[in-house]
């Protein structure tokens, strides 16, 4: 079976869908809706930008969510799809891409994410931190002992490899307290706040209002949600965990061993680099790594 992936914010580089563009006349005519549907011309800040053009927030979503849904939408009869998931912002490219959400649609709830993600990080200065090397678990006991001060698990990506978003000080304070416990490295990220923490919550309320307003059908597959790392085709369990995602987790490992166990034995990435592909990898080695101890 195939698992279609779409990658999230981070994914970006300069130059993006460049030769998406020149190749395919249906590219060239959904980057064209894309700029009348958006306002401005992304296409030229896909193609000509820098980094740090690309880094913008209301750039960022939609520059990534195009790239991934014109490949997907170019690959014709190629994509047969048995299962999709996305990380973050690439859940809405992979709803696209099985259908129940139309293209038009999809960008404009994208965009209205990116500015309501944006506003959020805004009203409260927050960042977030990849923990290396440490339980899950042990990460998640850590951060309980926190009290003071906002600091959550943001993106279950793999065994050994999770994300914590919170403000300024709680990230600091958790840095500390995970580097001695053992962790083999926290590293900062480079983004403009506390992704998937209860400080997105502003922009979950007014997300809230865009996506119940948004038409969605039953897709042709189901897509496996951050929120519960299980697959969904009902449209308004859908929207819910839509809503959910800007405030919880990402469970990515937990979607990658549902997805496997669900029969998936081939993963593409759809989108701009590989990285879901390289978790993916590192879950599979996990899972037969604990099932060769247990003797099966």
């Amino acid at each position: 079976m195939r698992a279609y992936l779409f990658p999230g914010q981070g994914a970006q580089y300069p130059g993006m869908g460049q030769d998406l563009y020149k190749d395919s006349a249906v590219a060239r005519d959904i980057f064209k809706k894309a700029d009348n549907i958006l306002g401005f011309k992304i296409t030229e800040i896909m193609f000509e930008g820098t980094d740090e053009d690309l880094r913008q927030t209301k750039v960022t979503q939609p520059a990534i969510f195009l790239h991934s849904v014109i490949l997907a939408m170019t690959m014709g009869e190629d994509f047969k799809p048995d299962m999709v998931a996305g990380h973050s912002l690439g859940e809405f490219s992979a709803l696209v891409a099985n259908k129940t959400l139309s293209f038009e649609d999809g960008l404009k709830l994208v965009f209205k994410r990116a500015l309501a993600m944006q506003h959020a990080c805004e009203l409260e200065p927050s960042t977030m931190a990849a923990v290396l090397g440490m339980d899950d678990k042990e990460v998640e006991k850590i951060l309980d002992s926190i009290k003071d001060e906002i600091v959550v698990p943001a993106n279950f990506n793999s065994p050994g490899q999770l994300v914590i978003s919170g403000s300024i000080k709680g990230v600091e304070m958790a840095t500390e307290k995970l580097t001695e416990a053992g962790a083999k490295r926290v590293i900062p990220l480079k983004v403009g706040g506390a992704f998937h923490s209860p400080l997105m919550q502003p922009a979950g309320d007014e997300l809230a209002k865009a996506i119940d307003s948004t038409k969605f059908i039953k897709g042709i597959c189901p897509v496996y949600q951050n929120v519960t790392g299980q697959p969904v085709t009902d449209p308004e369990i859908i929207k819910k965990n839509l809503i959910a995602q800007l405030t919880s987790p990402v469970r990515w490992t937990q979607t990658s061993i549902n997805m496997i166990a669900d029969g998936a034995s081939i993963f593409i990435e759809v989108g701009p680099g590989t990285v879901l592909q390289g978790l993916v990898k590192k879950v599979k080695r996990d899972v037969k790594t604990e099932s060769a101890e247990l003797g099966n």
